[in-house]
């Protein structure tokens, strides 16, 4: 590929970062990393009726907590510096003008007819919409009457009225436009900001940015930007519109789908390289049968070719499935220190500190169970303490009354209070013989015992759990087990 690569995600800060345009940092991150590029991050804040204060940290620290860093961009710098649009005003006014100056942009009078109650952020709202704009053709005259002798500082630009403009698009091939049925549209507004059509023009071209990949949402805008590009001279990037992201019931990707913004993932407890492996496949896909895959075989991988035009379809089970993947794969201490901020947060505090050489030795118990980290301090609690058991019935299994589970408990409280070994086979072992002898099968004297140590019903693997917890707290939870029963009698 010709020159170097140079992309950007420039992100508004209007809200929260979602699914949507985080995907969108990601397929230009890795098609920088993929061709030894540079990934820019450029803040476009010139809606500033919008703006909603936090909201570019937060998109800042998604992109790091998925390992997405940029190369310019804010906290960075970069030679193109500023790298926010509300500071690089004198640049868009200096163009406006040019445009205005060589007849391809004119002010706009519409706004001066107005109710006086108008906010600039309405009047805005209300010109930019307006398909029927005559300011193009006012004399001075006309100007002189409806501005009051003040220049208006709404500036339009003035599309061509005829012929087409075509690009060819790097997914979506080549796609024309009749300039004939599309309107003048603002380029600056009356506030002294631009729109996002003549600020991003500018800065793609002062970046020097080589392609734009954006969501198939801003497709239509692109004739628009590729006259402004031919109105002032400047040599236009390549284009790429990404799919759409949509759910299973192909409407509109939202938070009915079980989409949220990037931070709820995190706090969810999902690994940053599990949805970064899942988000690349909203769109994009290395084989037509390989889904879990190293970030580094997906950057040597990444081609434009292999994106889609078809709407990508988000599916919330098969980002639960593949979470669950990359947990299974980990090693017990790379789980434990993932886990250990969601014990932290999330369990009593009479358990902390959580000790991680103890958390080693539970992780792989529960990693073929659990699924999201945020599910680990339920499912780790009965490590420090089991379960209050309020209905003693629970401890009695299918085909025993209470005078035979009272003689279990007892028995098995015995065996574990003589035992040297408490390896797991040894317990497993030992225990099964005591069940043999009182004619229990496994199910009901492994079940009984499950509840005495634990309180639950369904935990981790008896044996190992056993093990894990030792002599002293298993024999302590048993005799506890043996007391409560006896007494509720």
């Amino acid at each position: 590929m010709p020159g170097e690569v140079r992309v950007r995600f420039a992100p508004s800060p209007t809200g929260l970062p979602h699914i949507g345009n985080i995907r969108t940092a990601l397929f230009n991150w890795l098609f920088a990393r993929h061709h030894g590029g540079k990934f820019i991050v450029r803040v476009e804040d010139t809606d500033q009726a919008r703006l909603v204060p936090g909201s570019i940290e937060a998109m800042m620290d998604g992109l790091r907590w998925l390992g997405i860093d940029w190369d310019e961009g804010p906290e960075v710098g970069g030679p193109f510096a500023p790298y926010q649009q509300s500071e690089r005003l004198k640049i868009y006014h200096d163009l406006a003008e040019q445009l205005v100056s060589q007849g391809n942009a004119y002010h706009c009078y519409c706004s001066q007819i107005r109710p006086a109650q108008d906010s600039h952020e309405q009047r805005d709202r209300r010109v930019s919409a307006s398909a029927d704009c005559q300011c193009r053709n006012l004399s001075q005259d006309d100007i002189s009457k409806l501005a009051g002798g003040e220049e208006s500082n709404v500036i339009r630009f003035a599309m061509p009225k005829n012929g087409v403009t075509r690009v060819n698009d790097l997914i979506r091939g080549n796609v024309e436009w009749k300039n004939e049925l599309l309107d003048d549209f603002i380029i600056l507004k009356s506030d002294g900001f631009p729109t996002y059509h003549l600020a991003v023009v500018a800065d793609d071209h002062l970046m020097e940015i080589s392609h734009v990949m954006r969501a198939e949402e801003w497709l239509p805008s692109t004739p628009r930007h590729l006259q402004l590009y031919e109105a002032l001279g400047f040599e236009p990037p390549k284009f790429a519109h990404l799919p759409m992201i949509m759910g299973a019931d192909r409407a509109k990707l939202s938070k009915r789908h079980g989409a949220t913004a990037i931070g709820e993932y995190k706090d969810d407890g999902y690994l940053p390289e599990a949805l970064l492996n899942f988000m690349v496949l909203l769109g994009w896909s290395l084989d037509d049968k390989t889904e879990v895959m190293p970030t580094q075989t997906i950057i040597d991988n990444f081609l434009l070719e292999k994106v889609t035009k078809s709407a990508a379809i988000f599916d919330q089970e098969k980002l639960l499935w593949m979470n669950g993947v990359y947990i299974r794969e980990m090693t017990p201490e790379q789980l434990a220190d993932r886990m250990m901020p969601f014990l932290e947060r999330d369990l009593p505090k009479e358990y902390l500190p959580v000790d991680r050489d103890y958390l080693c030795r539970i992780a792989p118990l529960l990693q073929e169970r659990i699924k999201r980290l945020d599910e680990a301090a339920g499912m780790a609690s009965i490590f420090f303490k089991a379960d209050q058991i309020d209905n003693t019935d629970i401890l009695v299994q299918k085909g025993m009354d209470r005078d035979s589970t009272l003689s279990a408990l007892k028995a098995a409280l015995d065996e574990l209070n003589a035992a040297e070994d408490f390896q797991h086979e040894k317990l497993e072992e030992t225990l099964n013989v005591v069940g043999e002898r009182l004619e229990l099968s496994r199910r009901q004297f492994f079940g009984m015992l499950r509840v005495a140590a634990t309180g639950r019903t369904v935990t981790p693997p008896l044996f190992e759990m056993m093990e894990v917890l030792g002599k002293d707290s298993v024999v302590s939870r048993m005799e506890n087990a043996v007391e409560r029963f006896s007494a509720a009698g």
